[in-house]
């Protein structure tokens, strides 16, 4: 069977949508109906008149856009996509800790389940980040969760002081400096671009740093023909459509495996895409009194954006 063909006539059938992730694998890519980053996948969920919503992405992702379309059938391939940063602050211990600081407006990263996003004030991206924090009341302390590596980076561009909880993603924290350092001296000419996620010590080598959006843009707009790419590698598909003529260059974990390949991105697949719209399962499904509460944050941050 040609699964490429099946997926589109089921799209047709189901008067469906799919949309994906810029870390999802190139065939997914390119047969959705939207590639983008975490912002603009929330605004695309936000406003699409499609009956079914496929999200090839990680389940927080789907699970926002099931937030934003409570009555909207929404459709992820793989259930078990997670995501490490997610997983790294369970809504239990978040509790606690927006509990030690009570007075703190709570910026939280959309990379976090619909609980945590429900204890929140405002849901940020990082393509919004800057923007949204600049937009926090100058009197009110801020707790930024769950990723502290952005929630640094963001303290830098905006001057604001915020509590960071402690989390990190497992492919963004792999990135080596040394390794960074010894592919510049075999491509002086390429420029360094990173994920506001990766640790300072690699941020400190990166020519521009900004979301997988951000850095797609300034490839194409840069004179440069070279670019060492500090992020997840599916990102690369879409730099060389948007700039056949550049070479991109993946930088190196520091264990010498596929580590900037993301495991839960990847675990999607065209046939598991052909298969869950055939079947219309898995579903995301959630309690109506907590998608109600991060429908709140998220629609802060949308407007706000």
């Amino acid at each position: 069977m040609d699964v490429e063909a099946g997926i589109v006539r089921l799209k047709r059938e189901l008067n469906a949508v799919i949309l994906a992730h810029y870390y999802q694998e190139s065939e997914i890519q390119d047969v959705a109906d939207f590639v983008g980053d975490s912002l603009a996948l929330a605004q695309q969920a936000e406003k699409t008149d499609a009956d079914v919503i496929v999200f090839c992405g990680v389940h927080f992702m789907a699970e926002t856009a099931k937030i934003l379309n409570p009555g909207k059938l929404v459709l992820l391939p793989d259930l078990d996509a997670g995501c490490s940063l997610s997983d790294r602050c369970p809504p239990d211990r978040f509790k606690l800790f927006k509990e030690r600081h009570p007075d703190h407006f709570v910026a939280t990263y959309v990379n976090s389940s619909a609980a945590v996003k429900a204890m929140s004030d405002v849901i940020v991206t990082s393509s919004n980040a800057v923007k949204i924090v600049s937009k926090i009341p100058a009197d009110r302390p801020i707790i930024f969760a769950p990723d502290q590596h952005l929630g640094r980076w963001v303290s830098q561009q905006t001057g604001r002081d915020m509590v960071l909880w402690p989390g990190s993603c497992m492919v963004h924290e792999i990135f080596s400096e040394k390794l960074l350092v010894q592919l510049k001296v075999q491509h002086p000419a390429a420029k360094i671009i990173a994920h506001p996620e990766c640790e300072a010590s690699v941020l400190r080598l990166a020519d521009f740093i900004g979301s997988t959006k951000h850095l797609l843009e300034f490839t194409a707009r840069d004179d440069a023909r070279e670019f060492i790419v500090v992020t997840e590698v599916g990102i690369i598909h879409q730099m060389e459509k948007a700039s056949p003529g550049k070479t991109f260059i993946p930088a190196p974990p520091d264990n010498g495996c596929a580590c900037n390949e993301c495991p839960h991105m990847r675990l999607n697949t065209m046939e598991k895409l052909y298969q869950c719209m055939k079947d219309r399962t898995p579903a995301l499904e959630l309690p109506p009194g907590l998608a109600e509460a991060a429908a709140r944050p998220l629609k802060l941050m949308l407007e706000w954006s």
